[in-house]
């Protein structure tokens, strides 16, 4: 059997919604050009191999020790993270619009707060009722009229994306308290990098490596300097957090130490002891 019709019996199978965007199919067997490659190459691999090729990412995750903790669930505190073995598949063109408004989207978002700590011109204006700020729990009316270095209020921003049944994308939510997520998607790359390695070099995948250099470069960057260099630490509730493996992860991977709650106290209780 060659690999066009192992593909055609992949897909036929597989029943494309009419409700919604597909994200693999543009018609019924007929895969987006950004698609195909993969869908080919995985194709190509027969019977029990392409089982055994998606196994191989839950292996991943249980040698890596990859999990999410949540609260009172059955599964206990070490509940396995789960990874869809096949991977979403975007194009170069498509990323770099999303790319774009996100960018766009976290300056617009910068320059509000640039504003409710500065002239609240928003807030005179109407724009933005002042109940909705000065009500609000996060608001620090300490910090009013304080510019940050390089007037970067907003240092780490995220975004929860979906796909709207027309295909456009959507905002549904914005992230921009220290969001979670990053470490997970870098162990899934990792994972899933081990599994199609042929594949991530013929597609030409983006690396993630970029986004966590620029971050490790802007934490330094803005840190506050005394008489040596800047003391970056990645705080952490600690090991019963949902997050924790995620914590470590990029404690380790950015080099920055982990510390808790409790390190920080110890750790302010020390300084306050120089000083004196």
């Amino acid at each position: 059997m060659n690999d066009a019709s192992t593909l055609k019996e992949l897909l036929d199978a597989y029943a494309v919604p009419d409700s919604r965007f597909d994200e693999m199919l543009a018609a019924p067997g007929v895969p987006r050009r950004h698609w195909d490659p993969f869908l080919r190459a995985l194709a190509s691999r027969q019977g029990l191999d392409i089982g055994d090729t998606l196994s191989l990412v839950e292996r991943g995750i249980r040698e890596h020790g990859v999990t999410y903790n949540v609260y009172a669930d059955e599964k206990g505190a070490d509940r396995p993270w789960e990874v869809d073995p096949l991977p979403l598949v975007l194009s170069a063109d498509e990323w770099s619009g999303i790319e774009a408004g996100i960018a766009q989207r976290a300056e617009l978002l910068n320059a509000v707060l640039a504003d409710i700590y500065g002239e609240q011109a928003l807030l005179k204006s109407g724009a933005i009722p002042p109940a909705v700020v000065f009500g609000h729990g996060g608001f620090l009316q300490q910090v009013q009229g304080i510019r940050p270095p390089g007037g970067v209020h907003l240092f780490h921003y995220a975004a929860d994306l979906a796909r709207s049944p027309d295909g456009r994308w959507w905002v549904v939510s914005d992230r921009t308290q220290a969001p979670s997520g990053a470490g997970y998607a870098l162990e899934n790359r990792l994972i899933v990098s081990r599994v199609f390695p042929q594949l991530f070099h013929d597609l030409q995948v983006q690396h993630l490596a970029a986004f966590f250099e620029a971050l490790r470069d802007a934490l330094r960057r803005w840190s506050p300097r005394g008489g040596g260099p800047p003391l970056i630490v990645l705080l952490t509730p600690g090991p019963y957090n949902e997050t924790y493996f995620e914590h470590a992860l990029l404690a380790r991977y950015l080099g920055f130490p982990l510390v808790a709650h409790r390190q920080v106290a110890a750790l302010d209780e020390r300084e306050a002891e120089v000083a004196t």
